[in-house]
């Protein structure tokens, strides 16, 4: 009986992480501009911020960068798509020039949801994240005109000077294409959902992500972090290059205490529960038992 009953759970539980790892859109409302916050962080660079409200459904997406440059506006990431008619309102009390380029930090849907809501201007990510959004339905058929038509393996340089963007791959994460951007000009980098919370991450494995590298690349990141006074998370408040070293050392802790935990043959919700947050002030524990067994799963 006892048998039966773990072997239930863990179906149950495995469901669960399934649908954890890709993001499931909540129930579609039609968002406003006025439920959109915008924080000012230079007199051309502006954040559409992202929250985690109740009710979820008014949950908008991830963080939007808006920089205002002569040629036009550069956005990075634009929400889920129904937010789209919010976010085009929102961008008209900030600017009235044209969005000229896009850029993705992932292919999550709360992230790309609005590509096609702006003509056909140039948009940008990384080679593999170009792969992921060619297999979402939100890209198919006519839509696929939308997919990134430039793309970069490791590094990439757009604009020049005050307005220059510095686009980064470290390694596999919350994705395979997680992107790092660096805007040297205004010393702000954008983490995307590589870093979206100060939390155990959301590891994508059928986008190619990976809990176990996860530390390693976050390390990476940290460290190209070089003058840079602002840190945008993907769906947190504005941070600092201390958050991404500490949320490396946190992810390295994680991964370690859960492979150590596998090779004690503790079971993965034990080895949650012993895993401590306490040397991480205002860190939750939301995520923990998801991520810790990805990490089971991917340890051989």
């Amino acid at each position: 009986m006892m048998r039966f009953l773990v072997l239930t759970a863990l179906i149950a539980f495995g469901g669960a992480v399934a649908a954890y790892q890709a993001p499931q859109q909540p129930p579609p409302i039609v968002g406003t501009a006025a439920q959109l916050e915008v924080v000012k962080l230079k007199d051309n660079f502006f954040v559409i911020t992202s929250s985690n409200p109740t009710p979820r459904e008014t949950f908008s997406g991830g963080n939007v960068t808006v920089l205002i440059t002569d040629a036009g506006v550069t956005l990075v990431d634009t929400k889920l798509a129904n937010w789209g008619q919010a976010l085009l309102d929102k961008l008209k009390t900030i600017t009235p020039k044209p969005v000229t380029t896009i850029i993705n930090t992932h292919t999550h849907g709360d992230h790309t949801g609005n590509d096609d809501k702006f003509g056909k201007v140039e948009i940008i990510a990384h080679e593999n994240t170009k792969a992921n959004m060619a297999k979402m339905p939100a890209f198919a058929g006519d839509k696929g005109q939308f997919l990134p038509g430039k793309t970069f393996a490791t590094t990439m340089n757009i604009g020049s000077g005050r307005d220059a963007i510095q686009l980064h791959y470290f390694g596999r994460g919350h994705t395979n294409g997680d992107a790092v951007l660096i805007f040297p000009g205004h010393r702000i980098a954008q983490m995307g959902d590589l870093f979206a919370w100060k939390d155990a991450p959301r590891c994508d494995i059928n986008n190619g992500g990976s809990c176990v590298e996860y530390p390693k690349t976050m390390a990476a990141a940290a460290a190209a972090l070089k003058n840079i006074d602002t840190v945008i998370p993907g769906h947190s408040p504005m941070m600092k290059v201390a958050d991404v070293q500490e949320y490396a050392r946190f992810l390295a802790d994680m991964v370690s205490s859960a492979q150590a935990a596998k090779k004690a043959g503790k079971a993965v919700a034990d080895a949650a529960k012993e895993f401590s947050v306490a040397k991480y002030p205002g860190y939750k524990t939301d995520n923990v038992v998801a991520a810790m067994q990805i990490i089971y799963d991917e340890t051989k």
